[in-house]
Order: structure tokens, then sequence, then C-alpha cells
């Protein structure tokens, strides 16, 4: 078995790829139902709910957005927190060092999810 990716489900592809681009420095594939990042080796794909729906009637029922909290490894946490704090993305915890080895900020995506960008210290 190999993990290979993760899927958000959102109401606007188009707004998630927007917002994600620029954070990535690339281009996602693919258009306003289905998109993918392919991002040190793994896929962050962007569905939308009606894609969703459409595969598997009901899937949607009593899903939500805004959920979960994806974690991606930098380089360097403060100089990522600049770059970003600098394109106005709203933080949601500034830079801390943690007793588990790691330092880390926090924002939030347009459906509320939490996009944690760490490194080991």
């Amino acid at each position: 078995m190999k993990f290979s990716g993760i899927c958000l489900v959102t109401e606007d592809v188009a707004a998630l790829v927007r917002f994600y681009a620029p954070i990535f420095g690339c281009e996602a594939e693919g258009d306003d139902v289905h998109a993918e990042f392919h991002v040190g080796g793994l896929s962050l794909a962007i569905f939308s709910r009606a894609g969703m729906e459409q595969m598997a009637p009901g899937s949607m029922r009593g899903v939500g957005s805004g959920n979960i909290t994806i974690a991606f490894e930098v380089q360097g946490v403060d100089a990522e927190y600049q770059r970003l704090s600098e394109m106005g993305i709203e933080m949601v915890k500034p830079p801390q060092t943690h007793s588990w080895g790691a330092r880390a900020f926090w924002f939030r995506d347009p459906d509320g999810n939490i996009v944690d960008f760490f490194s080991r210290v």
C-alpha cells in the first residue's frame, strides 16, 4: 500500500485552485469539476461536490467542508510565513516551536480547512 494524496471536496474548485497555485508555485491540472496539484510526490486533488454526487449519488449527504488539517513539510517555516503573509493569507497560528521537534504555522483555505506548514528543528 502506498499513500498517494488527498482530495478536498468543495463547492468551488476554481477558487481553491486560485488559492493554492501561488502557495505551491505550480499550476493544477484539470478543470472546474476536478483539478490536481502534484506537490512533493503526492497529489492534492480538488473535486466539486456536484461531481462527487454525480459519480456516487448520495455520497455527499451530511458531508461538510473545513473539517481537516493538511500538513506540508517546508524548508523554512519563518520564510514561508513571511511569504504567505505578504500574499495576504490570513494566519490561524503564528510560527511556534513545539516540544515534539517541529516549528509550524497554520492558515485556512477558502473552505476553512487548516493548512499546517512545518519544519523539523
